[in-house]
């Protein structure tokens, strides 16, 4: 009971064909991800959506394409992985889950000790995410099935300093 299954950015602007950060073979987790939730509720765990939340003019659009601007279409949970009424929504506005959000109070308030990262980018937000997670002594497991990014060399890094850096249990 003691974990969260964390859903990091499965956004609209991510996943919709011709999307701002469409990301090749996103399609190919989104199952997986499904049945991680569906593990998670059937284990009684609770489940957290992580989302890119930006204001018109955020500072992160100098780096990357707007997208996810708060209001819009492109911010949204794709309808596939849409969130039950007990599920928890967390905004971000930077890459880790953590950082300016109250990911961490909420895990506190819970009692989570352990965190299964899911989503994207598995070098950008879910790689910062996890390194949040465990300097802020959670552990962190991420499903290799459960997370993808823009190139397949990327998401090799990201998983092998997941592993070897971040201590991150890769199943």
């Amino acid at each position: 009971m003691n974990t969260a299954l964390l859903i990091i950015d499965m956004l609209n602007d991510f996943v919709l064909e011709n999307a701002p950060l469409q990301t090749p073979n996103v399609r190919d987790i989104i199952f997986c991800i499904q049945k991680q939730k569906s593990e998670a509720i059937k284990n009684k765990h609770i489940v957290i959506y992580i989302c890119d939340s930006h204001d018109s003019d955020d500072e992160e659009f100098k780096i990357w394409p707007k997208h996810c601007i708060k209001g819009t279409k492109g911010a949204e949970i794709i309808d596939e992985l849409k969130p039950y009424d007990n599920d928890i929504i967390i905004e971000k506005t930077r890459y880790s889950g953590f950082f300016n959000t109250k990911l961490d109070s909420v895990l506190k308030e819970k009692n989570i000790k352990n965190l299964i990262l899911t989503g994207l980018l598995t070098n950008v937000c879910v790689m910062y995410t996890a390194a949040d997670a465990v300097s802020r002594n959670y552990n962190v497991t991420v499903p290799e099935n459960c997370v993808t990014a823009l190139d397949e060399k990327t998401h090799k890094f990201a998983l092998n300093q997941l592993k070897n850096v971040h201590n991150a249990e890769i199943i």
